[in-house]
């Protein structure tokens, strides 16, 4: 229900105390130097460092979160609106500089109104700048984590605002690109309520979530332990590498893979990852609940998830081409975080609509194809269960590939197969043989590295299960963590070209 009730949203001083470990912050500021353009001006910025208790719109500077040295920038909303002119932007510039000198992750808590509109044109230049700045942090493979606060709007929001790697939101924030005030001010009538709020941007994948100012440290720390972990040891060589294929034809393996009970890649992560933060949508207002997003450890080895979340309910439509587009954004962060890219294959096909047609599933297949077989890190593909059509080779290239022992891959499902070649669904059993799409074939053709065990159903022990896959994933992302990328991507591509020569 709707209420009117004011929220007191936390100041600049505030927020650090709420996220900082206590008496860790050592400020980067040095004296603001601003460019006077008038008696008024100068009479306004005297009256915001009195209002405010800041001598500028940020305050920057580094300190332990959970203990880890996080570089922190923060807007004082109280100061002309948080507003950032040319002494903002320098500031927030050398901020982000310094933090991708000293190799720091960088956390930033923007409350904005946009550019300052009485230094005019050059300060709304100065969003270029700041933009370079991020751009160079986050091509240094240094984390870049953004905490939207209320309300953050123009040339923040159309900037720093919107590039983290991770993108989160004060509860209640206004959040857009047009400030509601000008849009009223332009064409006579209030702007629609509940577009621009944190929880409508979360809803339509914008943003990664909704947090409390009391949680924001622990989210950090959790996604900068991932993050920011160092490469250990090759873990010990698990059981599975001794496993072979389950001695069933493919049909029974099609049929256990079917099974409502069978563990998926939400229970995989709960049982099997050591830690998982999920992630939410493509960023450019997209949320297909087709595919799963997620940073993730399995035991000491950090990674990029990206799979086929099984439809929780059986009339669900299939992957669309917004899964394939919030995909890619996994793979880019993958790449620029240098950290390895797990992919997980469940999935009884791509979705039949004219909206999957008209949204361009073709040409998105396509694009992740392209991505992963040169995608400029490591990679491992599991095959969970399903494995249909272009929507489960979409996800598919990857350096090593871990199936479980009924999973299975082919064009089209087998009942599909039979239909085009006998006119009839009866010829599925002999089809799905003769088209090898079991992990007898699969392993014997060189696409499967590592097959996990199940006993002989997963979906009758799926803790066990899981907790068997999550040390093969373990395993094969360690084996190709220390690979250098140039040679993995060599060997990938290799490796698909000789398939059937």
């Amino acid at each position: 229900m709707p209420t009117t009730e004011k929220v007191r949203h936390l100041g600049a001083a505030e927020l650090l105390d709420a996220v900082v470990d206590a008496g860790s912050f050592v400020s980067w500021d040095s004296p603001a130097q601003e460019p006077v353009l008038s008696e008024e001006y100068f009479r306004d910025l005297a009256k915001a460092r009195e209002r405010s208790g800041t001598d500028e719109s940020v305050i920057t500077g580094a300190g332990l979160i959970r203990g880890r040295r996080v570089a922190v920038i923060v807007s004082e909303f109280s100061f002309l609106a948080g507003s950032i002119g040319h002494a903002a932007a320098q500031r927030i510039v050398a901020a982000v500089e310094r933090a991708t000198a000293e190799g720091l992750p960088l956390l930033a808590g923007p409350a904005s109104g946009g550019t300052r509109m009485q230094e005019g044109t050059l300060a709304f230049l100065s969003m270029v700048k700041i933009t370079g700045a991020v751009r160079a942090h986050r091509r240094a493979g240094l984390p870049y984590l953004v905490y939207l606060r209320h309300p953050t709007t123009g040339g923040v929001m159309a900037s720093w605002g919107s590039l983290g790697h991770i993108n989160v939101a004060e509860p209640g924030s206004l959040l857009g690109f047009l400030g509601p005030r000008v849009y009223e001010a332009l064409h006579g009538e209030a702007f629609p309520e509940g577009v621009q709020v944190a929880e409508n941007l979360f809803n339509k994948g914008l943003i990664d979530g909704v947090v409390e100012p009391a949680d924001l440290a622990d989210l950090v720390a959790r996604a900068l332990d991932i993050l920011c972990a160092r490469r250990g040891a090759l873990p010990e060589a698990p059981a599975t590498l001794a496993v072979r294929p389950a001695p069933v034809d493919a049909w029974t393996s099609i049929g256990i893979s079917r099974r409502p009970r069978r563990p998926d890649l939400r229970q995989l992560l709960r049982y099997g990852a050591t830690d998982a933060l999920p992630l939410n949508g493509t960023g450019q207002g997209e949320k297909d609940p087709g595919l799963l997003l997620a940073l993730a450890r399995f035991g000491g080895q950090s990674c990029i998830v990206l799979g086929h979340a099984r439809p929780l309910r059986r009339d669900a439509a299939g992957m669309g081409p917004g899964s394939l587009r919030e995909a890619r954004r996994g793979m880019k962060l993958a790449e620029e975080l240098r950290l390895p890219l797990l992919t997980v294959i469940d999935t009884a096909g791509a979705a039949l609509s004219q909206e999957a047609e008209e949204g361009g599933l073709a040409g998105e297949i396509a694009r992740s194809l392209h991505e992963l077989i040169g995608l400029e890190a490591p990679s491992v593909s599991v095959l969970l269960g399903q494995g249909t059509g272009g929507g489960a080779l979409a996800l598919l290239p990857a350096d090593r590939t871990i199936a479980a022992q009924h999973s299975w891959l082919s064009p089209l499902p087998p009942e599909g197969a039979s239909a085009i070649v006998h006119r009839t669904t009866a010829h599925a059993p002999a089809m799905a043989q003769a088209q090898g799409v079991n992990v007898a074939s699969l392993y014997a053709n060189g696409l499967v590295d590592h097959i996990v065990d199940e006993r002989d159903d997963a979906s009758l022990e799926p803790q066990e299960f899981c907790r068997r896959m999550a040390l093969a994933i373990e395993y094969e992302l360690g084996s190709v963590a220390g690979v250098p990328v140039p040679g993995l991507v060599a060997a990938r591509s290799a490796k698909y070209r000789s398939l059937g020569a």
